[in-house]
């Protein structure tokens, strides 16, 4: 964008007023973040304790007050709420009257495009989907995360300079997402992240049962060197028994989780399997070694019964 172009709406948003409706751990990060690009917090709405302990971390001096009131103050409103309470939050906002001609309402949701919000835009907002790429912690850490995070947005487009342009000021990068490909979009992120966390912590757990002290630490720099390689290098920095083909070794494997830890064994058996395909088809994993390695997790998922 032009450092020469005028801060109007079509390419950068002017100074704004900033609501927060859901003082979840995602809101109160992202109006903070605003905040330092020079935008004014002006209204959080929260129920729980938790949700104002955050607002007041993050938000300090401004006021906690019901939605409605929120979006009487704010040109710019966060709407933060769990992917299932969304249509129903925008709906009953356009319905009641609380949204404005000209406001931009703003959704965080990974799963929905913008047409969750289409009651508001048929009302005159202006509707925009920016969401974070990130896990939230609902601590200030939150908002030195979002340096270089990426955005899926979705916006219409005349509204998709300011979009971006928002994002930016946030110190993310935005990443254009077709309306349709959103669920999908959201799928692979949860794939990744979500499923990454409790394959961690069951890797954590099964080594202090193996007698490990700091599981965190032993982790930590054979988890980052795999996370950066598979980053870097995708199916190609596939190592271990699966991909080597060594069927005995995850025979003991498995053996060994029914023993320990059964809870995991369908979990292995599953990654093991998907795991195997890919080599497979990237040839990393020798079609002669195969049979015997499928034959193991075939076997493994009949033993377990």
């Amino acid at each position: 964008m032009s450092t020469d172009q005028q801060p109007d709406l079509k390419d950068r948003p002017a100074r704004l007023t900033v609501g927060v409706v859901g003082a979840g751990r995602v809101g109160p990060a992202l109006a903070a973040s605003l905040q330092l690009a020079g935008h004014r917090p002006v209204a959080v709405s929260g129920v729980s304790d938790a949700s104002r302990r955050r607002a007041a971390r993050l938000l300090p001096d401004v006021p906690l007050v019901p939605p409605a009131e929120v979006l009487q103050r704010a040109d710019l409103v966060l709407l933060t709420v769990p992917d299932d309470t969304l249509p129903g939050l925008v709906t009953g906002l356009a319905e009641t009257g609380a949204v404005r001609p000209g406001q931009l309402l703003v959704h965080t949701s990974g799963r929905y495009g913008a047409r969750v919000l289409d009651p508001a835009l048929r009302v005159g907002a202006l509707p925009l989907a920016l969401h974070p790429a990130m896990t939230f912690t609902g601590t200030p850490v939150d908002v030195q995360r979002l340096a270089g995070c990426s955005f899926g947005v979705t916006a219409p487009d005349e509204l998709r300079l300011a979009a971006e342009a928002l994002v930016i000021e946030m110190g993310g990068e935005p990443e254009w997402i077709a309306e349709e490909n959103r669920p999908l979009y959201h799928a692979a992120l949860a794939l990744g992240s979500n499923h990454l966390v409790t394959l961690v912590a069951q890797s954590m757990e099964l080594l202090r049962t193996a007698g490990v002290e700091a599981p965190d630490r032993m982790l930590g720099p054979l988890l980052g060197a795999a996370l950066d390689n598979a980053l870097r290098s995708g199916d190609a920095a596939l190592t271990g028994p699966v991909a080597r083909g060594d069927a005995g070794t995850v025979a003991a494997h498995i053996t060994e989780l029914r023993k320990h830890a059964p809870q995991t064994v369908a979990g292995y058996l599953a990654m093991a399997r998907a795991t195997a395909d890919r080599a497979l088809a990237h040839g990393l994993l020798k079609p002669e070694l195969a049979e015997d390695l499928l034959g193991v997790l075939a076997g493994g998922d009949g033993d377990a019964r």
